[in-house]
């Protein structure tokens, strides 16, 4: 399996693309903090740029000038398997006697061993253990015998799971996403070109101006030459299976995802959360930054509850939920966020975060909350509990290590602490995202999946109102 993360790519008119692409990963960092990479064409030869670490301690001037030619494509990465180290970092790169191919991918394959043994035994050599080298290599193979086009689709027929894909053959830029379109991924235009991304905000960033986002199981082909794009539908799907986890915690909330401003959803779920367990208290706290648009919405609905920030972040203290490991995530708490006890000190707080995954980070919240002399402190979380791990690529862990696999909503507040825990609907998702359920991925909330996996119930085989729902508990 491969990794959570950001993908982009460029097709430019008489511009160089490395610095396009590097502005671009920047504004894409929060979906990879582990390594960056770029892969340009300048029409003769490919050239490619991948390092560790974040985006700007990955390139340099020298790096970037190294990076010749007008289309590209680039990558952040976020490992939820996988090695964590240089061979597993993208963009991935193979060439072969068809030309040069180059690959990013958000996402994971659900069937990737039985891809890799077959490619092995045609005599495929692989040099990483992630999923990423079995699209390359597998591709690779459809376009000896067929043109770019049906070699994609070939691919496509091959592979199952969930992925956005951005391409390089020779200097042809292609984006992908899978039949369910399960991650994001959006088209733009630029004064210059064209670019595709995992997030609007990329586009953004570059002054262009979004066109859609990808449709599932289409194709987009940039032209080489910046003036244009081909699209082609490879697969029709009667059901989608739209990441809600996207609009709850991993996109930027200045994102558009399926036309639809993830600020925006986030303040109505609040709103909702509030509609479904609102509690009376002296003030409506977030967690920063994941639960400030859910309890900005929140207090919205709540009309005389004080708004206020409790908790001041370190901005210099990474994201303790793609940490790799739990000791690190437990060391990152105190030193990310300290109380503001003016506005907690002897009140009763509602406290606003979007999520739950192994609790103690909530537990510590609340641990400095008391420390800092609140009264009571009310727990609502914008989504509902996170049951089962993602195998589509966000780093929910094993069932071991959920707080809500084994336990109830009751025995979870006692285990974090809260005077009360309530926890979103999956009905609300559905109603804000003005989805129906049956058409988003929810295998996380409620352990069945939208793809065959095994040893695991997939979605397509029962009725989605006999899974999930809304939980309360209260001291």
């Amino acid at each position: 399996m491969d990794e959570k993360c950001g993908v982009v790519g460029v097709s430019l008119a008489d511009r160089e693309a490395a610095r396009p692409l590097y502005y671009s990963l920047y504004a894409l960092q929060h979906r990879g903090q582990e390594s960056a990479g770029i892969v340009t064409h300048d029409g003769f030869q490919q050239h490619s740029h991948v390092e560790m670490g974040l985006v700007g301690d990955a390139f340099d001037e020298a790096d970037l000038a190294g990076l010749a030619g007008s289309v590209g494509i680039g990558h952040v990465r976020y490992p939820t398997a996988g090695s964590v180290d240089k061979d597993c970092a993208q963009p991935f790169t193979v060439s072969f006697k068809s030309g040069s191919l180059g690959l990013s991918h958000n996402g994971n394959l659900v069937n990737t061993e039985a891809v890799r043994d077959e490619l092995a035994e045609l005599g495929h050599a692989f040099t990483s253990d992630g999923d990423t080298e079995v699209i390359a290599h597998d591709l690779a193979r459809n376009l000896l015998e067929s043109d770019l086009v049906r070699a994609v689709k070939r691919t496509v027929e091959r592979i199952h799971g969930s992925y956005s894909l951005t391409i390089t053959h020779d200097d042809t830029v292609l984006g992908l996403r899978d039949p369910q379109g399960n991650r994001p991924l959006c088209i733009g235009e630029l004064d210059s070109g064209y670019i595709l991304a995992s997030e609007s905000v990329a586009i953004d960033t570059l002054g262009g101006e979004v066109i859609r986002d990808v449709r599932p199981g289409e194709l987009v082909v940039l032209h080489p030459d910046g003036e244009g794009y081909d699209t082609y539908q490879l697969v029709e799907t009667d059901r989608t299976a739209n990441c809600f986890f996207e609009y709850v915690y991993f996109a930027r909330p200045d994102s558009i995802i399926d036309d639809k401003l993830v600020y925006d959803v986030r303040r109505e779920l609040g709103r909702r959360l509030y509609e479904e367990s609102g509690i009376d208290s002296d003030v409506v706290l977030p967690v920063p930054d994941s639960g400030r648009a859910f309890a900005s919405g929140y207090a919205a609905a709540a009309e005389d509850v004080e708004f206020a920030e409790g908790l001041m972040k370190n901005r210099y203290v990474g994201r303790t939920f793609i940490m790799p490991t739990q000791d690190k995530r437990e060391q990152a708490v105190r030193l990310k966020l300290n109380p503001i006890k003016n506005t907690i000190e002897g009140k009763s707080v509602t406290l606003i975060d979007d999520s739950i995954v192994r609790g103690t980070t909530s537990n510590q919240l609340i641990e400095l909350l008391r420390d800092a002399g609140a009264e009571e402190i009310h727990m609502r979380i914008g989504a509902p509990p996170i049951v089962a791990p993602c195998y589509m690529g966000i780093d929910m862990a094993s069932r071991d290590e959920l707080i809500a696999a084994d336990r109830d909503v009751e025995d979870i507040r006692e285990e974090i602490g809260a005077d009360s825990l309530s926890y979103l609907s999956i009905d609300a998702i559905a109603e804000t995202l003005g989805t129906d359920r049956r058409d988003l991925c929810l295998g996380c909330v409620t352990g069945a999946y939208p793809y065959d996996i095994d040893g695991e119930t997939t979605d397509r085989e029962i009725v989605p109102s006999e899974v999930g729902g809304p939980g309360v508990a209260d001291d």
